[in-house]
């Protein structure tokens, strides 16, 4: 559906009773054409169930409330908020995206991004956090979200294999009896 406060005619801050006065003047005008009665009454349930807290309505309002958690520095609620809902728009991966960054999972957030902005190209926002992705990232974030960097001499960088933590591990152990402590009792 589009949005139901154009189909109305109303602005989003209108009252309850421009809601209503909106309504039953629109379907006075078209009362002859059941196509445009169904969309304006579908309109109407819309807004008067998302300001009557139906949780799906609500998502097609533009997410308020998950936006209010994440301003208060509730991520773990906007989360849960989010996956609730069922069909992901482009607020939705902007929201996710929004939810990553704030957690420091960077490659999931660019991703989270990048889905919002292809799906909503100009939308500002979005493209104004992808932008600040880009320009920001560093160590992990370059090439593929999945790619560890390189050395030039072809090592990981903080690839560590069992024989490195091995040699950690015995290696601190011996500083701990130098101290007149013990790591491993073992060795």
């Amino acid at each position: 559906m589009n949005d139901p406060y154009r189909i109305l005619g109303i602005m989003p801050s209108a009252t309850d009773e421009e809601v209503k006065s909106a309504y039953k003047s629109l379907i006075q005008q078209y009362s002859d054409n059941e196509k445009k009665v169904s969309e304006i009454t579908e309109a109407f349930d819309a807004i008067m169930n998302m300001r009557r807290g139906s949780f799906e309505q609500f998502a097609a309002d533009g997410y308020t409330e998950i936006r209010h958690q994440l301003q208060n520095g509730n991520y773990n609620d906007a989360d849960t908020m989010l996956e609730a809902i069922t069909e992901k728009t482009a607020e939705w991966y902007f929201l996710k995206g929004s939810v990553c960054y704030a957690k420091g999972w960077l490659n999931d957030a660019y991703t989270n991004f990048s889905q919002a902005c292809k799906m909503e190209p100009y939308n500002q926002e979005y493209s104004s956090a992808l932008r600040h992705m880009a320009e920001s990232k560093s160590g992990f974030m370059k090439g593929s979200p999945n790619e560890q960097p390189v050395y030039s001499d072809g090592n990981r960088v903080c690839g560590c294999n069992a024989c490195d933590i091995c040699n950690g591990l015995i290696c601190a152990d011996c500083c701990c009896e130098c101290m007149g402590g013990d790591l491993i009792g073992c060795c």
